[in-house]
């Protein structure tokens, strides 16, 4: 049987019982940050030009790529749009989207939670790919394990392969790290 991290926390559970959705063996755990802690560090999580997507805008712009950025009126919101290819690109971070490869774990706390929200994302993430394909657009996602982690891609070899593929008439591609399965 599994032991409560805290049985500290245990005094007064008797007489109260646990809160919803909790069982009486184990007490809530406490954040170990206040509200205005939390939300600071919550709203420093972006979804827009972050680290690794800005490595390929700059990487496709210096090979003379121009594009538009975060369409918002495309499905899935494509991080860059390259209209002269018909191409969108999406870069995902390999946490949100749910990638299985080293860089993702399924979190243990909230784990219901985090499970509705990450297979979400990934049948938002299927769906969007499908429409913009019926729409007559290409498709490229790039997996933020091909930028970092133990099984990053040289920055040069992705974007070689983001160029072979715009140039390419191939309809869906994604681009991942080493130790990642295909």
């Amino acid at each position: 049987m599994r032991r409560c991290p805290s049985q500290d926390n245990m005094r007064g559970w008797a007489r109260l019982g646990p809160p919803r959705g909790r069982s009486r063996s184990c007490p809530p755990m406490t954040d170990v940050h206040n509200r205005a802690q939390r939300h600071r560090n919550m709203s420093a999580i972006r979804s827009k030009n972050t680290q690794p997507e800005m490595l390929i805008r700059r990487g496709l712009h210096a090979r003379g790529f121009r594009y538009t950025l975060h369409h918002r009126k495309m499905p899935g919101h494509p991080d860059i749009v390259l209209s002269k290819h018909r191409a969108v690109i999406f870069i995902h971070g390999c946490f949100w989207h749910g990638h299985e490869c080293p860089l993702f774990r399924w979190p243990a706390s909230r784990a219901d939670f985090w499970k509705t929200k990450i297979l979400r994302n990934r049948d938002l993430d299927i769906r969007a790919a499908r429409e913009l394909e019926r729409v007559g657009w290409r498709v490229l996602t790039i997996w933020e394990c091909a930028l970092r982690g133990p099984g990053k891609r040289p920055l040069a070899e992705i974007l070689d392969q983001t160029e072979s593929w715009l140039r390419s008439e191939s309809q869906r591609k994604a681009i991942q790290g080493h130790s990642s399965a295909s």
